[in-house]
This record gives structure tokens, C-alpha cells and sequence, in this order.
């Protein structure tokens, strides 16, 4: 458990916190596509214990979700960061910051090489997230170099590299 300022702690998600993680979801997406797929996610091969984490307020309310799942890059193990959410009345407050870097760190702890990610560079960028072609990874979806992005993580030599496969809930979405 990662605690800020004694008002919000981070924590991997358990069991009882589905329900709270799906309301997240919901209140910071127009629909339900990321709860969906969060639900689905967990119930595929590629959910990786552990990886699933939450920020919670003073009462522990779940206010925040980040999530990182198993991908494959050039068929290698390499994890996905998707989705992250944060309460509407909790955004723009660090909260978001907080969760994911729990869950880098966490990552990190359990011996991953790379996250991939996609998403705004301006946001991203402040958790070393650069442009995956930097690092010979490619991704299965035509966006702009700079959104496409990568962070290795302490276990990474170089490897694995080539193109991201996502899991086929991804594709559903």
C-alpha cells in the first residue's frame, strides 16, 4: 500500500473492489466501453494479479483505477496500460498520477521489462513514457509516433521489441 498525504492511499485492487472500480469507469468515461473492458480483462488470461490497482479516499472510497495487463511485443511478455480512470470529482487533483505510479512501480517490483501505452504524451511523458518506435516497437493501431509510447521498465534489456499485439478484448472495444 502507497500512501499520499494521508488522504488518498493506493493499493491493488481486491475482490470487493469490482463494483467500485466499474462506477469509476463510468463516471469518468461517456460510456461504458473502458468498464466493459476492465470487466472482460479480468476474466482473460492476460489479467495479471497484482496489476489492477486503486486509489482510495480518507473513508476508502475507490476514487481511482489503473490497469495493466499482459500484451505481447515481437512475441514477448510486455505489459498494456489501459484503461485509467479517476473519479470526476477527484481529477486534476494528482489522484490519476498517484495510481498509475503505483501501478508502474508495482510492475516494476514483479520484474516486468516495458509498458505500452496509448495515450496523450503530455500526460504520460511525466512517467518516462517516450515514443515506442525509439525502442523498435511498432503498435497495431494507426496513431500519431508521439501517442504510441513505451516505458521499460528496470528489467529491460533491450527486449522484447517489434509489434504490439493486444489482447482481443482490446479489439472489441
Amino acid at each position: 500500500m502507497i500512501q499520499r498525504s494521508g488522504v488518498v492511499r493506493a493499493r491493488p485492487e481486491e475482490p470487493e473492489d469490482v463494483p467500485a472500480v466499474r462506477r469509476v469507469h463510468m463516471a469518468a468515461f461517456p460510456g461504458p466501453g473502458e468498464a466493459d473492458l476492465v470487466d472482460v480483462l479480468r476474466k482473460d488470461p492476460v489479467w495479471l494479479p497484482g496489476l489492477s490497482w486503486v486509489a482510495a479516499d480518507h473513508r476508502g472510497l475507490v476514487i481511482a483505477h489503473a490497469l495493466l495487463t499482459r500484451l505481447e511485443v515481437g512475441g514477448g511478455a510486455a505489459l498494456a496500460l489501459a484503461p485509467v480512470a479517476v473519479a470526476p470529482e477527484w481529477q486534476r487533483r494528482g489522484v490519476g498520477t498517484f495510481v498509475v505510479q503505483a501501478a508502474l512501480e508495482a510492475a516494476d517490483a514483479a520484474g516486468e521489462r516495458l509498458v505500452v501505452v496509448l495515450g496523450d504524451p503530455r500526460y504520460y511523458g511525466r512517467f518516462g513514457f517516450t515514443p515506442a518506435s525509439g525502442h523498435g516497437v511498432t503498435g497495431p493501431y494507426e496513431v500519431p509516433d508521439t501517442h504510441f509510447q513505451v516505458l521499460p521498465l528496470a528489467a529491460y534489456d533491450g527486449s522484447p521489441c517489434g509489434t504490439a499485439v493486444y489482447p482481443p478484448p482490446f479489439d472489441e472495444m
